[in-house]
């Protein structure tokens, strides 16, 4: 069954929060220069909060809320082309504005919906959680872009890069939440005592694994000291949202979902582990097969507490907290 609609206090504070959650991105920005060194930084802020506002409140049930409004299959289909709007807002100031990125920013989300609209998978009931062809396709034309880096051009300045990914991640969240209505994606920002004790579980289970492993195949080196508070929520904070959560979703609420439907369990956690894992081949180039097996068993843990109860944060909470561990101890 799909979560029950919003009603005007959840919304009002989802609205509440978002604006919280701005004002921390802009004392971040403020922390790390990026104002300074980018130019244009008012309105490259204000693309990045309505990129950042599909994102935050598909977390507080927006895909219900659109899913009983839209009742058109037109609007349904056409209301994703507004995700082209913060690059306009972004590029036109600068003088940036590229046509084939404009193209791209546009057909991507429109013609995702129009193809679950009008060639829904299972024919009638577009919302089989059964991996299709047609999901397939959508999975690739969102995912491979971002793996692949093509879309730096389109906001190609350090400390931007995660743009693109956030504009495709709210290009798959319209498309499978509500242009396809996929069921169990557990893309749910409203907390639960167990999504942090699965969290934290996996990550227990998991990090005796990764730093035994790591160190003998002289991929990470211990380095002392700890850092400072600032630092460390920094990183939590960016690790959370511009990385776990995107990976997430994609690996784990859409990929693992789609597949357990189709081969249960145990085949889908460990296709999806070992695609996240080969999504690290490069990172860096040209093969590095150490970090692709790290990385494919990190995502078995993730599978593991995602598939718990089908909930995005228990995955996230694991991937953020090895992510920030990683980095701020080990080089």
């Amino acid at each position: 069954m799909f979560a029950r609609i919003p009603d005007r206090a959840s919304l009002l504070a989802a609205s509440v929060l978002y604006a919280f959650a701005l004002i921390a991105f802009w004392f971040l920005a403020q922390h790390f220069s990026l104002s300074a060194r980018i130019g244009h930084f008012a309105s490259t802020f204000a693309a990045f909060a309505l990129i950042f506002a599909p994102l935050w409140f598909f977390g507080f049930g927006l895909a219900d809320n659109l899913r009983s409004r839209l009742t058109s299959r037109t609007t349904r289909v056409l209301t994703p082309a507004l995700l082209v709007l913060p690059y306009l807002i972004y590029a036109l100031p600068r003088g940036e504005f590229r046509w084939l990125f404009f193209f791209f920013f546009l057909a991507i989300p429109v013609g995702a919906s129009a193809l679950y609209e009008f060639l829904p998978p299972g024919g009638t009931h577009s919302s089989t959680p059964k991996i299709s062809c047609q999901d397939v396709l959508t999975l690739a034309v969102i995912g491979l872009p971002i793996e692949f880096n093509r879309f730096y051009g389109a906001f190609p300045h350090e400390g931007l890069n995660s743009l693109p990914k956030f504009l495709m991640v709210d290009s798959a969240l319209y498309a499978f939440l509500v242009a396809r209505r996929l069921e169990n994606v557990g893309y749910d920002f409203r907390p639960r005592l167990r999504d942090l004790l699965i969290g934290l579980r996996e990550l227990l289970l998991f990090a005796p694994i990764v730093i035994s492993l790591g160190i003998a195949l002289h991929f990470i080196t211990p380095h002392g000291g700890l850092p400072g508070a600032s630092t460390a929520a920094s990183a939590l904070l960016i690790t959370f949202f511009f990385v776990a959560i995107p990976e997430e979703l994609f690996f784990r609420g859409l990929l693992q979902n789609m597949l357990e439907a189709r081969l249960g369990r145990t085949r889908a956690l460990m296709i999806a582990a070992v695609i996240f894992g080969l999504s690290h081949f490069n990172k860096p180039g040209p093969f590095n097969w150490r970090y692709v097996l790290l990385a494919t068993i990190a995502g078995i843990f993730y599978g593991r507490a995602w598939r718990d109860r089908q909930r995005l944060l228990s995955s996230s909470i694991t991937h953020t907290l090895v992510d920030v561990l990683w980095t701020l101890g080990f080089r």
